[in-house]
Formats: C-alpha cells, sequence, structure tokens
C-alpha cells in the first residue's frame, strides 16, 4: 500500500472519529429529531389511511348502487316477459349481466381495501406504541444526562467546594468568638454601672431580707398571725453590723 493510500485511509478514519465524536456529543439531540421524524411518517401514514377509508367508502356506495339498479332491472325483465316482450327482457338481462360484472370486480377490490385498512390499523397503532416507548425511554436518558453533568460538575470543583467549606467554618468561627467578646463586655459594662450606682450591694442586701421594707414569708405569717384589730407587729429591720456599735470620740485635752 502507499503512502497516499495510508494517508487517504488515515484521513477516513480520522472523518469518522470526528463524525462519531459529534453525533455522541449530540446524541439527545438526533434522538429528539429522530422522534420527530417518526411523529412526521406516522402522521403521514394516518392521512393515507384516511383516504383509503374513503376510496374503500366510494366503492361500497357504487356496488351497492350497482346492486339497487340490478334489483329493479330484474324486476323490469319479469314484467316485460310476462308481457311477452321477449326482446325488452333480453336488453334489460344485458344490462343486468353488464352491473354484475362490475359488481364482481369491484367486490374483490373492497375486501382487498379491508385487508389493507386492517393491516394498516395494526402497523399504526404498533409504530405509535413504540414511538411512545421511545419517547419514555428518551425522557430516563434526558434525566440521566443531567445528573451524570451535575455529578461531573461537583466532581471537577470538589477541591475548590472543599476549600470554600473550609474557609467557610473558619468565618463562622471567628464570628462565633467575636459574639462571645462582646456578650463578655456587654456582662462586664453592666457589673461596672451596678456598683458604680450601688445596685449590686443593694441585690445583696436585697437578697438577705437587710433593706428597709423588705417583708420575708416570716414577717407576713405573723402579720396573718396577729389577732384581729391588734396592731401587727412591727419588726425592725435588722441593722447593720456598722450601726450597731457606737463609735468612740476621742476628746481632746484643753
Amino acid at each position: 500500500m502507499s503512502i497516499f493510500s495510508k494517508l487517504i485511509t488515515l484521513f477516513r478514519g480520522a472523518s469518522y472519529e470526528a463524525g462519531a465524536a459529534v453525533v455522541d456529543a449530540n446524541a439527545l439531540r438526533i434522538l429528539d429529531q429522530e422522534i420527530r421524524d417518526a411523529d412526521n411518517a406516522l402522521g403521514r401514514a394516518r392521512d393515507d389511511l384516511a383516504t383509503l377509508v374513503a376510496k374503500r367508502r366510494m366503492i361500497e356506495k357504487e356496488v351497492q348502487n350497482l346492486r339497487d339498479q340490478s334489483a329493479r332491472y330484474e324486476g323490469s325483465a319479469r314484467q316485460a316477459l310476462g308481457k311477452g316482450d321477449e326482446a325488452l327482457a333480453r336488453e334489460v338481462a344485458t344490462r343486468i349481466a353488464e352491473l354484475e360484472t362490475d359488481i364482481g370486480t369491484k367486490t374483490p377490490q373492497l375486501a382487498d381495501m379491508k385487508v389493507a385498512e386492517e393491516r394498516l390499523h395494526q402497523t399504526i397503532a404498533q409504530t405509535q406504541q413504540k414511538v411512545e416507548n421511545l419517547r419514555r425511554e428518551i425522557d430516563v436518558v434526558k434525566v440521566n444526562d443531567s445528573v451524570q453533568r451535575a455529578q461531573a460538575a461537583v466532581a471537577s470543583r470538589g477541591g475548590s467546594a472543599t476549600a470554600a467549606l473550609g474557609s467557610a467554618a473558619d468565618s463562622l468561627k471567628r464570628i462565633k468568638e467575636r459574639q462571645m467578646i462582646q456578650d463578655e463586655k456587654f456582662k462586664a459594662a453592666a457589673e461596672l454601672e451596678d456598683r458604680r450606682t450601688g445596685a449590686d450591694l443593694d441585690a445583696k442586701l436585697a437578697a438577705a431580707g437587710i433593706l428597709p421594707g423588705h417583708s420575708s414569708a416570716d414577717d407576713i405569717l405573723a402579720r396573718l398571725k396577729a389577732p384581729a384589730g391588734e396592731p401587727a407587729p412591727q419588726l425592725e429591720a435588722p441593722r447593720l453590723q456598722i450601726e450597731a456599735q457606737p463609735v468612740a470620740v476621742e476628746k481632746k485635752d484643753s
């Protein structure tokens, strides 16, 4: 084999591979077009079947008319024979023979047309079922193709997606830490404000039942047990230790 022949073979092989690659890349589009072509062919087949049915019905009407004419002529021929006019009866008989010949020719045609109609009905129904099955399979293939493309996209971007998730987790951690620090700042500021106003000390005194005007459960029970009409015992609030002890005052020598 010459170099030129090998180059031609190589070119044919490359052309085939390129064509196959194009076909594979557009397989779904090609399938859709093939389905449309099948639908168009079915449409034309239905039109042809409708035309055949119309022609068959026309021939049936013609055959029925021929039979009606033959029946009328038979009656006329009998009347002519009854009157002794055999020549007229023969003429009518000739016409009846022509009609029966025409009927004999068209009757087999009607039978063939009916067989063809039935065969076309079955073929169209089977083809329609095949097209519907193929269309459903194509729908499944399209869904699988979309899922596989999505999986391929996720796989190709897996590294960047993992890095992005890691970066997002770090950002979330920093935000939580910043929020915790801010909460502690708010708590410290509130504590400082309580110290400045004495609210923290008042809270401790109230909890200990020392603040004036504070009533404990025992105080309320004592008031409820007091006889009616007698003043409830006034319980003096405990005095602070610094108030209970007198402060000594030094006298200066005159």
